[in-house]
């Protein structure tokens, strides 16, 4: 067991019935981490967060926070505090009141609460004014924050967010979502983050854990599992993806049913006889041209061109599927929808992904 981590669950696993959520869970959380949770609905996201804030008992396994196990202490006593997508704050409350409840609760003098409230506004960037502001009279960002406030009222040693973002537009969103990364780095706290959404994941965090069927499926930084996924899945899963059928034979010469493959190149990780998926993300993927040579290419047809703010995304019918490439504006193709065009692409920017045998 890591004694260095501040969370630690080994086996952990949740039944519903004859079904199981949660397949043997081993995770390590560092202390002043910002880990963030993504998968796709029914992946066990939610229910991992519900037995870690204690709103859900184990089936199997353990839940350690330092030395000691929490899944065996209530949910009230446990030092940790959710932020919910509901954000929970009591209507009939002020600002202030909410902010208080925590403290109010352990009994704390008025003046005491009065004063860590302020700091709390402060803290989270409100005016020190909006104590006495009703909730109902504040905007969707100013409940976001109050939510914050609150919930560092009871002075965690960890915070959990359950997808607290996802009701809010997308600019004011992008907004909390700088806002709460300057909050973590500021507080020096650890946060546990639930999302559906890559790009808050990949704003925001330290690691990312990507899950799938009740398991991770791989924990890492985002730039690494962004280029070097471990499977089809998490390639997919975190954002648009070109995969090849790539094999070597017993002599190790790679070969491909749909790409083109330059003489004398070599593939990481594709030993002879093995076979799998050569990724590349399309960013990276080039319309041929001139005396420039690939490493791998392929031809098809233009099949469709998106806007996508600052860049253009092409859409190229193959014979083993569509391939995407994208391009910044300046560089837009000069081409039309059903011509033939060449892309390519060199070892350099591919990721291979290993396939059982």
């Amino acid at each position: 067991m890591d004694s260095s981590a501040l969370l630690r669950l080994r086996g952990v696993v949740k039944k519903f019935g004859d079904f199981t959520a949660l397949k043997g869970v081993d995770l390590d959380i560092v202390e002043g981490e910002f880990f963030t949770i993504v998968g796709p609905s029914g992946s066990g996201k939610s229910t991992l967060i519900r037995l870690l804030v204690g709103m859900d008992e184990l089936t199997e396994g353990s839940i350690w926070l330092r030395d000691g196990r929490i899944d065996e202490t209530p949910a009230n006593l446990r030092p940790t505090c959710m932020v919910f997508q509901s954000l929970a704050l009591f209507p009939h409350m002020t600002v202030g009141q909410n902010i208080e409840f925590p403290l109010k609760l352990r009994k704390e003098a008025p003046a005491a609460r009065r004063a860590r409230a302020e700091e709390l506004l402060d803290l989270l960037r409100l005016p020190r004014s909006y104590y006495d502001k009703r909730i109902s009279q504040c905007s969707g960002g100013e409940r976001q924050r109050v939510a914050l406030a609150r919930a560092l009222a009871f002075d965690p040693e960890i915070l959990f967010f359950d997808e607290p973002l996802s009701a809010l537009d997308y600019r004011l969103r992008k907004t909390l979502e700088k806002e709460l990364k300057d909050l973590h780095a500021r507080t020096g706290k650890t946060f546990v983050y639930i999302t559906h959404s890559l790009e808050e994941a990949m704003v925001m965090s330290d690691r990312i854990a990507i899950m799938k069927e009740g398991h991770f499926e791989q924990i890492a930084v985002a730039d690494e599992i962004y280029s070097a996924p471990v499977s089809r899945f998490v390639a997919e899963f975190m954002g648009e993806v070109n995969l090849f059928g790539l094999r070597a034979d017993d002599a190790g010469l790679i070969t491909s049913d749909i790409l083109k493959i330059r003489a004398g190149v070599a593939v990481d990780n594709l030993d002879p006889g093995g076979h799998g998926l050569l990724m590349v993300r399309p960013e990276y993927v080039r319309f041929a041209g001139g005396e420039r040579a690939f490493d791998f290419t392929l031809t098809g047809t233009l099949h469709g061109e998106y806007a996508l703010g600052s860049r253009i995304q092409y859409e190229i019918e193959t014979t083993g599927g569509m391939v995407t490439v994208e391009k910044l504006r300046e560089d837009r193709l000069n081409a039309s929808e059903g011509e033939q065009v060449t892309i390519g692409f060199d070892s350099a920017v591919t990721h291979f992904i290993r396939e059982a045998t």
